[in-house]
C-alpha cells in the first residue's frame, strides 16, 4: 500500500484523511518537516510516497490525478506532491535540507521558497498567509534538481490550501459546485478521437468503463475481452454464411466498443502501464489481421479466393502505420519543426468541419471497422476487401503527400535520437549492414534525398521483377540482391535528410509486396495463407519495434534482428525459396509456412519475455485514434 504523510496537524472537520484512504493510501500524520522526514524514512523504500498539506481542500479527483498516476516519478499539485521509488532519493535530499537542524548550506533556495513571505504577498511554496507548504516548496527543490515533476491539467477542479477558516468556506464551495466525478468521466474520453468513436461509441462506452471500474475490472482484462470477441467474430466470417457474415460485423463492432473501453477504463482509473499500452496496440492489430484471415477463410467456403485481396489490405495497412510511425519519430524532437504546409493545417484545424472531415478521410480505426462490419454483413468479402483497399490507399495518399510536403517546406535539423529511432524501424539485418560498412564513404557524398531515392528504386525493381517475370526464374533472385544493396547504401550514414522518414515503410512495401506477388504468381495450393501468415510474423515484429521505441525502451535486441535475417535477408530468403522449390508441388507453400513459424516463434518469445518483464516507464496512447 502507499502511504500519504500528513506534513501537519489535522485540520478539524477535513475529511482528506478519508479521501486519501479512498486512493489506496495508508494516512500518517507528521508534526513538522522532521517529523515528515521520519515518516518518509520509515515508509518502504519500493512504494509510492505522498506529501499532503492538512490544510488542502479540493476535489478527490483533484488529488487522484496529481499522487496515483503511474506514468510520472513525481507528479504535485497545490498542497500535494507525490514520488515513486524512482524519485525518493531526491526527495529524500530535498526534505533533509527542509528539516530543521539541517547545515545552512544545505538549505539554499528551498529553505528560501519555505520561509514566509512579505506582509500582503505569497510567494512560491507558501499559502496566501505565509505558512510554508511543504508539498510545493519540495516540488520545486525536486524540480531544480531536474526532476521531472508531473503537474496535472485540473481545469474546473479545485486543488487549494486556505488562509484561513473563510478562505476554507470559499474553497468548499467551489469544489461543491463542481461535479467531479462528471470531469472524471468526461476526461476517460481521448480528445482527439474519429468521427464515428466520438459520437457513435464514446457517448456510452464511457459508462462501460466506469462499470468495469466499480467491479474492479482491469483494463487489460477488458482488453483480452476485446481481441477475444473479434476472434469470436472472425471465426463467425469464416463460415461464409450470410448469419455468420452478419453475426461477425455486430461482433466486430462489439469488439470495438471494448477497444474504446479499455483505453477510457485506464483514464477513469489511472491504471496505466507499459503492458497494457503494448497489448491495446498489438491486439488492436491482431484482431484486424484475424478478421480479415476469417473473411478469405469465408469466402473461400463460398467458391471465391480473396486471400490474395486479404494480404493486400493487411500489407497496406501495416505500411500506413509504418509511415505515420516513421514521420513521427522523424520529427519527433526536430528543431524549427515548422512550414507553411503546417501553418495551412494548423488553420484548417480551427474551422470546426473541417477538423472531422480530415479526421474521416484517414480512415482511422474506428471509421475502418465500421466500414468492414457493414459491408461484412451486408455484402461479401470480395466487396468489402474492395472497398477497404480503395479506401485505405485514398487515406495512404492524403496522408503520406501532406507530410511530404511538410518535410520538403521545413527547415528542420533532426537530431541523432530521431535517427537512431529510424534506424531501428529500418530493421537492416546482416547483409544491408554489410554492404553499409563498405558504401558509407561513398553514401556521404550523395545528395540529401539519396537515402529514400535509393531504397525506392531497390524497393521497386524487387517487387516489379517478382510480379512480371516467370515464377520460379532466377530475375527475382537478382533483383533481392540489388535490393539489398540498395537497401545498405539508404542506411549507410544517419537518416537525417528531410525525406529519410519514407526509408522504413518503402523497406515494409518491398518485402510484404515481394512476398505477396509470388505467393500469387505461384499458383500453388496454400501458398496465399502461408504468406499471409508470413507477413503476419514479420508485421508482428515491425509493431513490436514501433513500440517499444515509443515506450522509451529502445529496439529488440540486435541479435533478434540478425537472427531473423532483417527484411532483405528475408526478401532474399523467399525469392531463393520460389526459385528453388518451383517445381515441387507443395515446396514453396512449406518454405513460407516454416518460416513464418520459425519468425513468430522467435519474435513472440522475445517479446513476450521483454514486455511481461520489462521495467519500462507506463505509457498510454493520449493522441487519438491509430490509422
Amino acid at each position: 500500500m502507499s502511504t500519504a504523510i500528513l506534513t501537519g496537524p489535522a485540520v478539524a472537520g477535513s475529511s482528506l484523511e478519508d479521501d486519501l484512504r479512498s486512493l489506496g493510501f495508508d494516512v500518517r500524520a507528521a508534526a513538522d518537516a522532521a517529523g515528515v522526514a521520519r515518516e518518509l524514512a520509515a515508509a518502504p523504500a519500493r512504494e509510492r510516497v505522498a506529501l499532503v498539506d492538512p490544510r488542502f481542500v479540493g476535489h478527490v479527483h483533484a488529488l487522484r490525478l496529481a499522487l496515483t498516476d503511474p506514468r510520472f516519478p513525481a507528479a504535485a499539485v497545490h498542497g500535494a506532491l507525490t514520488a515513486q521509488p524512482e524519485a525518493r532519493a531526491a526527495l529524500t535530499r530535498a526534505l533533509t535540507a527542509y528539516a530543521p537542524g539541517a547545515a545552512a548550506p544545505g538549505r539554499g533556495a528551498l529553505a528560501a521558497a519555505a520561509a514566509p513571505a512579505a506582509p500582503g504577498a505569497a510567494g512560491p511554496g507558501t499559502a496566501p498567509d505565509g505558512a510554508a507548504v511543504l508539498p510545493d516548496a519540495l516540488a520545486d527543490a525536486l524540480a531544480a534538481e531536474d526532476v521531472p515533476v508531473h503537474r496535472p491539467e485540473l481545469g474546473v477542479l479545485v486543488a487549494a490550501v486556505p488562509e484561513d477558516a473563510l478562505g476554507r468556506a470559499r474553497a468548499l464551495d467551489r469544489t461543491r459546485a463542481v461535479d467531479d466525478e462528471k470531469v472524471r468521466l468526461r476526461s476517460a474520453v481521448k480528445s482527439r478521437d474519429g468521427f464515428f468513436t466520438t459520437f457513435c461509441i464514446s457517448p456510452y462506452s464511457r459508462y462501460i468503463a466506469r462499470w468495469c471500474a466499480r467491479r474492479g475490472l482491469t483494463p487489460n482484462q477488458v482488453t483480452t475481452a476485446s481481441l477475444l470477441t473479434a476472434l469470436i467474430a472472425a471465426s463467425c466470417a469464416a463460415t461464409g454464411t450470410r448469419p455468420g457474415f452478419i453475426a461477425a460485423g455486430a461482433l466486430l463492432i462489439a469488439s470495438f466498443v471494448l477497444d474504446c473501453t479499455d483505453g477510457q477504463l485506464a483514464r477513469y482509473s489511472l491504471q496505466y502501464s507499459t503492458l497494457g499500452a503494448w497489448l491495446d496496440a498489438t491486439f488492436d492489430r491482431a484482431k484486424e489481421y484475424a478478421y480479415y484471415a476469417g473473411l478469405a477463410l469465408g469466402a473461400a467456403r463460398g467458391g471465391d479466393d480473396v486471400w490474395a485481396l486479404a494480404l493486400g489490405a493487411m500489407v497496406l495497412q501495416t505500411c500506413r502505420h509504418v509511415v505515420d510511425f516513421s514521420f513521427n519519430e522523424a520529427n519527433h524532437d526536430a528543431t524549427g519543426n515548422s512550414s507553411p504546409t503546417a501553418a495551412l493545417s494548423d488553420r484548417l484545424d480551427s474551422v470546426g468541419w473541417t477538423v472531422w472531415v480530415r479526421r474521416m478521410i484517414v480512415l482511422p480505426i474506428g471509421e475502418r471497422w465500421a466500414l468492414i462490419a457493414v459491408l461484412t454483413a451486408c455484402t461479401t468479402p470480395r466487396v468489402t476487401f474492395y472497398a477497404l483497399l480503395i479506401g485505405c490507399a485514398l487515406a495512404a495518399c492524403y496522408t503520406t503527400a501532406g507530410r511530404v510536403l511538410r518535410s520538403l517546406t521545413r527547415r528542420a535539423r533532426r537530431t541523432d535520437r530521431a535517427a537512431r529511432a529510424l534506424g531501428d524501424l529500418a530493421d537492416s539485418g546482416p547483409i544491408a549492414q554489410g554492404f553499409a560498412a563498405v558504401l558509407r564513404g561513398a553514401a556521404r557524398r550523395l545528395p540529401a534525398l539519396a537515402a529514400p531515392a535509393v531504397a525506392l528504386l531497390g524497393a521497386a525493381a524487387v517487387v516489379c521483377v517478382s510480379a512480371f517475370t516467370s515464377f520460379g526464374g532466377p530475375w527475382p533472385v537478382v533483383a533481392a540482391a540489388g535490393y539489398a544493396l540498395a537497401s545498405g547504401l539508404a542506411v549507410a550514414r544517419p537518416l537525417k535528410g528531410p525525406l529519410d522518414w519514407l526509408v522504413p515503410p518503402v523497406f515494409r512495401a518491398a518485402e510484404y509486396g515481394t512476398i505477396l506477388v509470388l505467393a500469387a504468381d505461384s499458383g500453388v495450393n496454400g501458398a496465399l495463407p502461408a504468406a499471409f501468415g508470413l507477413v503476419s510474423a514479420v508485421a508482428y515484429h515491425h509493431y513490436d519495434t514501433v513500440y517499444r521505441i515509443r515506450g522509451g525502451t529502445g529496439a529488440p535486441p540486435h541479435w533478434l534482428v540478425r537472427a531473423i535475417g532483417g527484411h532483405e535477408g528475408r526478401t532474399l530468403a523467399v525469392t531463393v525459396a520460389a526459385a528453388l522449390l518451383h517445381e515441387r508441388n507443395q515446396g514453396f507453400t512449406i518454405a513460407l509456412t516454416a518460416l513464418a513459424a520459425a519468425l513468430a516463434l522467435a519474435v513472440l518469445s522475445e517479446s513476450i519475455r521483454f514486455w511481461v518483464s520489462s521495467g519500462a516507464p507506463a505509457v498510454h496512447d493520449e493522441t487519438g485514434e491509430p490509422a
